[in-house]
């Protein structure tokens, strides 16, 4: 998810950023979000206007933010909002919305401050995705996605912004903004625009970063690991080599000059940490949330794939993108119809470079295509993708979010083979993507409307009618058509399943009273369980002399995901009231599933161009 401006340096002594009687500049918004004086996991923020001309003003924090398809009312986390003149008085405020201040006498505004509540304490109470939220735990660490902690004026989104953050000395901030301030306890930030702030989060941690370059891209890894399991020194490895990928694998339609990597580590078994994983992306910056426990080969894995994902978001939204877009809504959000590019050809790159980069094989990436046609089956197949993607906040638009990741992906794979068949290997979906960054570009947004027949122009006219009827459209994809045009054909084959869930089938269940899992009576249990004379009811106390209940069944089902045929096993389980210890090797169950191949190989060197071009 979602899933991306040039900095300005300013030092810290051009301001006098006490709360009360500064003289207060004219063309930009201060503000000082106090990390020293944390108080019930609340960060006190001090805000500093322009100088304002009219009788009243609104001060918002967002509905929603870029890269987020959901409307999650930050505002409904800010306490003791106040408003206060020179003399330190308070002014007249009305709470319009859940999001909305309303300030009269704004003329005399001198400063306004509240009190900034964490999400990831909370996370049963709300549905705001963990990389998009914060996490407040003094001396220890502050996730601080921007648009948590600052809103803005509707008249001076456009101006300016310097922020200021004075912290323990044991703290360091890992961002892709430049800090002007040398002191070791305090930070000062500058972007141009409240737009460029909510796009560059924060993660105050001890330090624990790695720097490299590539390319020309300095790149930075910071991790936060709470019970120290993973460092930024043992996962920047695979980082490096994917990203070195990734570059290659765009060639010239890069030119970002650095880009940071902020990785917060759940403690999945504290019930008020984050539980929500994955990422969202910035232009220059991925904000990570991944649970703590898993070992160090999942772990990297699950970067691979998500971070890849959210550096390819370099290339669409955020330099191929429409005006709702470029002048993104933050309270009044009109989403724009290409989703399907957005999320879905972002998805598909993070999936192509693999093989292209012989990270995966040729296999690997038809099996992770066959998938995503299997999930995209179990969504709505007639729905058009362009008013999917337009009414993607409001029901039943909402329900098919996900299949931005799934069809989505489909879309710009079948849209690469149709371009890769007509040029005859000679161009793919990158060459289109580096033409409409040349005709687009950061600061230049298209159309919603016009997009289709812009790249009919730049591609072919069979790309135009794949568009129209498939995208905005409501006909099913031929999938296997467009797989028959670089000579790959559906093959069955057996995958190695889990042993305690088969697709949304679980083989397992929870007592929520005492936390015990329990094998489920009633159900057909799989090979797993019959090797090693497992029953419907025993519940499960430890493996390999680990402990488990509801509050890490996470961590089992993870860590089942890499047991392999035949290894050595030990079960602790209580049967009938008595515990008994269970011993004998694993039997991995397999499930049956389609998945393609290459077969025609009269079009071979069609199909290099298309996974090796």
């Amino acid at each position: 998810m979602k899933k991306i401006l040039c900095m300005m340096a300013i030092t810290a002594s051009l301001w006098n950023l006490t709360a009360y009687g500064q003289t207060k500049p004219t063309n930009q918004v201060q503000v000082t979000i106090d990390l020293n004086t944390i108080k019930d996991d609340r960060v006190t923020v001090t805000v500093t206007p322009p100088n304002i001309s009219a009788s009243e003003i609104i001060y918002h924090f967002p509905k929603i933010v870029p890269g987020t398809y959901s409307e999650d009312d930050y505002g409904k986390y800010i306490d003791n909002f106040k408003a206060l003149d020179k003399k330190g008085t308070a002014l007249s405020i009305t709470k319009t919305d859940a999001n909305s201040w309303k300030i009269s006498d704004a003329q005399k505004i001198a400063t306004i401050t509240y009190q900034v509540n964490d999400t990831y304490d909370i996370e049963d109470t709300h549905e705001i995705f963990s990389p998009v939220g914060s996490n407040i735990d003094a001396e220890k660490n502050i996730v601080l996605n921007t648009h948590c902690f600052v809103g803005f004026f509707d008249d001076f989104k456009n101006l300016p912004y310097t922020v200021t953050i004075p912290h323990p000395g044991t703290l360091w901030g890992a961002t892709s903004m430049t800090d002007s301030d040398a002191s070791t306890t305090n930070d000062v930030f500058t972007t141009s625009r409240y737009a460029e702030l909510v796009e560059n989060p924060i993660l105050y941690a001890k330090p624990d970063y790695t720097t490299f370059n590539i390319s020309g891209m300095d790149i930075l890894i910071a991790v936060y690991s709470p019970n120290g399991l993973h460092t930024a020194e043992s996962i920047s490895p695979s980082l490096k080599t994917m990203i070195t990928a990734q570059k290659n694998f765009l060639g010239k339609c890069n030119s970002t000059k650095k880009y940071s990597v902020l990785i917060y580590l759940s403690d999945v078994q504290k019930a008020n940490d984050a539980h929500g994983f994955g990422a969202l992306e910035h232009p220059t910056a991925t904000s990570v949330v991944m649970p703590e426990a898993m070992d160090s080969v999942e772990l990297a894995e699950q970067l691979k794939d998500v971070v890849s994902h959210e550096f390819f978001h370099i290339v669409t939204p955020l330099t191929i993108h429409s005006k709702e877009i470029q002048n993104f809504e933050y309270n009044t959000p009109k989403m724009s119809q290409h989703l399907w590019m957005y999320e879905g050809v972002t998805e598909y790159f993070a999936n192509l470079f693999q093989v292209n980069q012989d990270l995966i094989t040729e296999e690997a990436f038809y099996n992770r295509m066959a998938g995503k046609i299997a999930s995209a089956s179990t969504m709505n197949d007639t729905m058009s993708f362009t008013k999917m993607s337009e009414n993607v906040l409001v029901k039943p638009y909402k329900d098919q979010y996900l299949n931005v990741y799934e069809k989505g992906a489909l879309i710009g794979m079948c849209l690469d083979i149709i371009i890769r068949e007509k040029s005859n290997g000679a161009r793919g979906i990158l060459d289109l993507m580096q033409k409409l960054s040349a005709e687009y570009g950061i600061q230049k947004a298209f159309n919603d409307n016009e997009l289709f027949e812009k790249i009919t122009a730049l591609t072919y006219p069979e790309v135009g009618e794949f568009l129209t009827t498939y995208v905005a459209g409501e006909t099913p994809i031929p999938y296997a058509t467009y797989f028959a045009k670089m000579g790959v054909t559906p093959k069955n084959i057996q995958i190695p399943g889990n042993p305690f869930i088969q697709g949304q089938t679980p083989y397992i269940t929870v007592n929520q009273t005492t936390k015990e899992i329990i094998i489920r009576p009633d159900s057909d249990l799989n090979v797993f369980y019959s090797e090693l004379g497992l029953k419907g009811g025993d519940i499960l106390l430890e493996i390999n002399n680990k402990k488990y209940n509801l509050d890490s069944i996470y961590d089992m089902i993870t860590a089942s995901q890499n047991w392999k045929d035949g290894e050595a096993i030990t079960i602790k389980i209580k049967r009938n009231g008595k515990e008994q210890l269970i011993t004998g090797k694993t039997k991995i169950p397999t499930e049956d599933k389609v998945s393609f191949e290459a077969s025609d190989a009269s079009k071979t060197k069609l199909k290099e161009a298309w996974l090796k071009g």
